[in-house]
């Protein structure tokens, strides 16, 4: 498991563990096809026969590459959230985490991810796995959002 303090330097014990992080590489832009038209997920319709666009996927996934790391998950307690181990996380700290999102924290000295909620008592960290108990903030906890997930990558 990373420790917060091996990652401020870079600007900034549980169930789901961020085990590695990884800054953006922006290279020559590689935009690939997208189509005009979105495939249904029901019915299918009358296929396009030519691309309208092209998708930069570095564009689409950090349009904020300087605030913006990938993080690898370990652990099962986000499988809700449709965040599983090994998924990579596309994490943006330039936006501002708000109750509801999936944010990486950092809580008594070790990275997790969760979702923020608002509770009568103040904030906790959940999870989206029903084996595993959420994590209220209190003012004795040593916390902080490191930063907001943006986007999920794993295989099918």
């Amino acid at each position: 498991m990373v420790h917060c303090s091996q990652i401020k330097k870079l600007s900034v014990p549980d169930s789901n563990a961020v085990t590695s992080f990884f800054r953006i590489r922006r290279s020559a832009a590689r935009p690939l096809p997208l189509a005009g038209e979105a495939v249904p997920a029901g019915f299918p319709s009358p296929a396009e026969d030519y691309i309208e666009k092209t998708l930069d996927l570095n564009e689409y996934l950090a349009p904020r590459p300087e605030a913006t790391f990938f993080v690898r998950v370990a652990g099962d307690s986000m499988t809700g959230a449709s965040i599983h181990h090994g998924d990579i996380l596309v994490v943006d700290r330039s936006v501002t985490p708000n109750p509801g999102n999936v944010v990486i924290a950092c809580i008594d000295g070790g990275f997790t991810v969760k979702r923020l909620q608002r509770t009568a008592g103040g904030l906790e960290l959940a999870p989206e796995n029903p084996d595993y108990a959420p994590t209220p903030i209190t003012p004795d906890t040593d916390f902080e959002i490191w930063g907001v997930v943006r986007h999920v990558l794993h295989k099918l």
